[in-house]
C-alpha cells in the first residue's frame, strides 16, 4: 500500500528563503513625486541609516552599494540585498530594474502598509514612523 502524496500548497504569505540578519540588507523606499526616502537595516551599522534621495534608480544602487561596503567593512559579507516599496508611479518599472541588477525587489500593496504619519510632524517624528515601517517590514 503506497502513502498518498502530500499536496503542495502555494501559500505565497511564506517566504521560502529565510533571512540571515547578518548576511542581508534590507532596505525600504518611501516614494513621493519629488524624491526618495531611503531607510536600511545595515549588518554591522549600529545606526540605522536613513537618506534623502532624488528620484534616480542609479543614485539608489550607488547608496545599497555604499551600505554594502560598510557592511563589509564591519566583518558581514552580503550576499543578499532586499529592497522594500509601495506600488505606485514607479513601483513597478524600479522593481524590475532592481531584479535587473540582482537585487531582490519587493512591491508592496499601499494598503498593507500602516502610515500614520501626518504633513505637520517635525523631522524627527517622521523619522521615527519611517524607522518603525522599515522594522515592520523587515519583520514579514
Amino acid at each position: 500500500m503506497t502513502k498518498p502524496k502530500a499536496k503542495t500548497v502555494n501559500d505565497l504569505s511564506r517566504c521560502l528563503d529565510p533571512l540571515d540578519m547578518d548576511a542581508t540588507l534590507i532596505a525600504v523606499v518611501e516614494m513621493s513625486q519629488s524624491s526618495w526616502l531611503v531607510g536600511g537595516i545595515v549588518p554591522g551599522v549600529e545606526r540605522q541609516p536613513l537618506k534623502k534621495l532624488a528620484i534616480d534608480e542609479h543614485a539608489l544602487l550607488s547608496l545599497l552599494n555604499r551600505w554594502r561596503a560598510e557592511a563589509e567593512k564591519n566583518g558581514h559579507r552580503i550576499t543578499r540585498i532586499a529592497v522594500a516599496f509601495e506600488a505606485g508611479h514607479d513601483g513597478f518599472w524600479l522593481a524590475r530594474w532592481l531584479a535587473a541588477q540582482g537585487i531582490e525587489a519587493h512591491v508592496i500593496h499601499a494598503s498593507s502598509v500602516d502610515a500614520r504619519t501626518s504633513p505637520g510632524q517635525d523631522r524627527s517624528a517622521r523619522h521615527r514612523a519611517s524607522q518603525a515601517r522599515l522594522s515592520r517590514l523587515a519583520a514579514r
